[in-house]
């Protein structure tokens, strides 16, 4: 048997989908915001576990899935998630979807950062590339690098901010944070703007960067 290829959903797709597959994706990542909760709420080993619990399942469900096992979980995993994924699945192959990297992101962010950090840096992840994606597709005219548009990164760069001082707001610390905040966003959307040739997937180049920059501001503070 082949060794699986893990490329898939780091370093673009082999295949385009549609718009409609797109929005499905993209409300199955908005649907993923119940982390920014978990992460607020739980407390932070609890959370770590959970991701970490959450991402070997995936992992194990996307193995099944692509190699034809035995698990029940593959199947529905594949009639759930099939006619999303960006790469088509071939015999031998293990090709780990968006979900995978959306998991280990919140598992990387909860140990690095402090809860409202982590949450913030999620919720701008989650939203903002959505946002992108989806009003880049359709009204993209103005186009950038990597054959992006500055409709997408002006959707991401507003809707990951507002996501953001909603979380900030829940938290009581928007006052303090808002400036720092709105220049994570930005660089966040730099980043996912030059996912290319970064080569790190914007599931985790956009909350590290948000993470590091509210990080710097929570240091400055104390300074």
């Amino acid at each position: 048997m082949r060794r699986g290829n893990l490329s898939g959903a780091f370093f673009g797709s082999d295949m385009e989908i549609s718009y409609k597959e797109e929005i499905k994706r993209k409300l199955v990542h908005l649907s993923s915001l119940w982390m920014v909760a978990a992460t607020l709420l739980l407390p932070r080993w609890g959370s770590c576990l959970l991701f970490f619990l959450l991402l070997v399942l995936t992992l194990l469900a996307e193995h099944d899935y692509a190699n034809g096992g035995p698990w029940y979980l593959g199947r529905l995993y594949g009639k759930i998630f099939g006619k999303m994924l960006r790469n088509e699945v071939k015999p031998g192959q293990w090709i780990v979807s968006g979900g995978a990297p959306v998991l280990a992101a919140a598992l990387l962010v909860n140990v690095l950062f402090p809860p409202f950090i982590a949450a913030s840096a999620l919720a701008v992840m989650l939203t903002g590339d959505a946002a992108a994606a989806l009003i880049g597709r359709r009204f993209g005219k103005h186009r950038t690098v990597n054959g992006k548009s500055w409709e997408g990164f002006a959707a991401f760069v507003a809707v990951g901010f507002a996501a953001l001082a909603a979380v900030l707001v829940l938290v009581g610390l928007f006052r303090a944070f808002w400036l720092w905040g709105l220049l994570g966003v930005l660089l966040a959307a730099v980043a996912e703007l030059f996912q290319k040739q970064l080569k790190v997937d914007d599931n985790f180049s956009i909350p590290l960067c948000v993470g590091a920059v509210l990080c710097v501001a929570t240091l400055i503070g104390s300074l």
